[in-house]
């Protein structure tokens, strides 16, 4: 299985393996992650599963598609780097992948 780290604001690590086909974000909500609450549950309707993708691993998780970027308007303190980790699909080529998790979700 692929894996993701999440790491929180203050340095603290999450590891978790993902299973191929879900999304960042519900690997995070699987693994009890802090600081992804999801509030639609995935539907590309909030920003609350706002991630900052590790500069390494920003080509491969591929640019935000238009409904993608007007929620990230959303988001608390958006950077070029933000996705919304429920429009990100774990596969083989994301193992390894680092997000950052902003101080506050939208």
């Amino acid at each position: 299985m692929p894996k993701v780290t999440y790491i929180e604001q203050n340095g603290t690590e999450h590891v978790v393996d993902a299973e191929k086909g879900v999304s960042v974000m519900e690997a995070a909500v699987k693994n009890m992650v802090p600081g992804i609450d999801a509030d639609c549950g995935g539907a590309c309707a909030c920003a609350t599963c706002h991630v900052y993708v590790d500069e390494a691993w920003v080509e491969k998780t591929g640019k935000p598609e238009a409904m993608e970027e007007s929620m990230l308007d959303f988001a608390y303190e958006p950077k070029p780097n933000s996705r919304l980790s429920c429009q990100i699909t774990v596969t083989d080529a994301l193992d390894g992948l680092v997000v950052r998790l902003p101080e506050f979700q939208g």
